[in-house]
């Protein structure tokens, strides 16, 4: 199922298709139960997928979205970056770890540092990307008595450390393209297995079996070994006559 793990996205003339990623472990397990149960329903599929996931990090805010997208194929996730308040001393500052999909970090940290120098979001004093092998880590430090709820805030409001994520899950089924459900992606895929595992068995069969010609074959010469190697060190030459000798 590499179009739920891997995500995907494209434009082509009059649709876009936007499938974000999913964990593997997680497809997998409910691929296996809708191979137990076709009967399963959507809402019994979030159990084992309860939402996609970005490998950025972030949060998903609120799971309605989720469920539109996973039961019509069309929904809007809004994404949140990951951020905790610390303090130090008298003064506190937001430390972000976590960003949405498909963000530029460089950029959000511009953007910050944009809005902070043109007084769009008041009580930021500083901002340093300390990231390093070890993880991200971006602190947005905040001046003495500044709110750090109320930045926290502005920040999602005014910059993309919080994003929408527009799912529209369109793939193409029997080379027509179709807006799909969850379940019918997965339903597809396994179909796709089927038909695999089909050709592949078929293929196998069809080797044995001429293999199993050339046995039958070695097995009758084995029956008559002596009129052969007769025949064999009479030859005239390397190749030696085949005619005379019926199977």
């Amino acid at each position: 199922p590499q179009l739920l793990v891997n995500g995907t996205g494209g434009i082509a003339v009059g649709m876009a298709t936007n499938i974000p990623p999913h964990n593997l472990g997680e497809v997998v397990d409910c691929c296996v139960a809708l191979i137990e149960n076709p009967e399963l329903t959507i809402e019994e599929m979030m159990d084992y997928i309860p939402a996609p996931d970005f490998p950025t990090g972030g949060e998903i805010v609120g799971v309605s979205g989720i469920r539109q997208a996973y039961r019509t194929g069309r929904g809007k996730l809004r994404i949140r970056a990951r951020a905790e308040i610390e303090t130090e001393k008298e003064h506190e500052r937001i430390v972000v770890t976590e960003i949405p999909y498909q963000v530029n970090k460089e950029q959000m940290v511009g953007n910050i540092r944009d809005l902070m120098h043109e007084r769009r979001i008041e009580g930021i004093s500083e901002v340093n990307d300390e990231s390093d092998h070890a993880g991200m880590r971006v602190v947005i430090d905040l001046k003495k008595g500044a709110s750090a709820h109320v930045v926290l805030n502005q920040l999602y409001k005014h910059t993309q450390m919080q994003t929408t994520f527009g799912v529209i899950m369109i793939a193409l089924v029997d080379n027509e393209p179709r807006v799909l459900n969850l379940k019918q992606i997965l339903v597809e895929y396994l179909k796709y297995q089927r038909e695999i595992i089909v050709r592949r068995t078929r293929f196998d069969l069809e080797k044995a079996e001429k293999r199993a010609h050339i046995v039958e074959g070695l097995l009758k010469a084995l029956d008559s070994i002596d009129e052969i190697v007769a025949l064999i060190r009479g030859s005239q030459d390397a190749a030696g006559p085949a005619r005379g000798i019926g199977f």
